[in-house]
């Protein structure tokens, strides 16, 4: 039986946060655990996005830390498509973005990361994406298949772990892909350049074509709709999508608003 008088609040839907909740029940926790997410789906693990669920080749339920039902057995309670908009740490409370207000008696943040947006002109136009949730791995999905029907055009920018394997993916759905990336080799520092050149020839083996060295600076567009990128060493590419693969920063506004002490990165 649920104890009432002690509430966990957990404030992030992804992987952190369901398996929080699955370890206080495991660990004999009795209390009230509600967790918190701002997605409408139930917590899902992430890596899949880029790679098997991207493809197709995995069911959309695979990617998801419990099944459904998992979370009432477990007496975890679930408030999904909520943002938690502020914390109250005087009164210990949380507030939804629908005005409602949680108390708790002890908090996690596992509030993740958000992709890392460009800044250049042309990202308000139709066809410039981003890989973080799984909305975004359903609209990519429809994406890719789209331009590979049509012999389209994906230039990524980025050729980190989320570009290459979106490169990958691209080139299976029969797309053409360009790479941008300032460094000079992919992955350049987290591999190095010798493991970074095994990339660059495995992809280009494949088809994707690479552009070093140089940034993306403008999105050009026609109707709203994407048809060329700009780099800063006045190159240009065609492109009928753009996806930014350029990284992920934490999600920090809301321990930063609560007047949380954060470590130095």
């Amino acid at each position: 039986m649920v104890d009432a008088h002690q509430t966990f609040v957990i404030v992030g839907g992804g992987l952190a946060g369901a398996k929080a909740a699955e370890t206080l029940r495991s660990e004999g926790f009795t209390g009230r655990v509600i967790l918190v997410g701002d997605e409408r789906d139930h917590p899902y693990e992430r890596p899949p996005l880029s790679k098997g669920y991207l493809l197709g080749k995995e069911e959309r339920g695979s990617v998801f830390v419990h099944e459904p039902g998992w979370y009432a057995q477990a007496d975890v309670e679930l408030h999904l498509g909520q943002p938690v908009v502020a914390i109250d740490r005087e009164a210990k409370s949380v507030r939804l973005g629908d005005g409602t207000a949680v108390h708790y008696d002890k908090l996690l943040l596992a509030t993740g990361a958000e992709p890392r947006r460009l800044d250049i002109p042309g990202t308000d136009l139709a066809g410039v994406h981003h890989l973080r949730r799984l909305a975004h791995a359903d609209r990519l999905r429809q994406v890719l298949t789209a331009l590979g029907r049509d012999n389209g055009h994906l230039v990524i920018a980025g050729a980190g772990w989320i570009g290459l394997e979106i490169a990958a993916a691209a080139r299976e759905y029969g797309a053409e892909v360009t790479v941008v990336e300032r460094e000079p080799t992919p992955l350049h520092a987290v591999l190095g350049p010798e493991f970074g050149q095994v990339f660059t020839d495995l992809h280009a083996e494949h088809g994707v074509r690479f552009h070093f060295g140089a940034s993306l600076t403008e999105i050009v567009g026609q109707d709203g709709m994407v048809l060329a990128v700009h780099t800063d060493d006045g190159e240009e590419h065609p492109a009928h999508d753009v996806l930014a693969a350029i990284g992920a920063a934490p999600r920090t506004a809301l321990a930063e608003a609560a007047g949380l002490e954060l470590a130095e990165p």
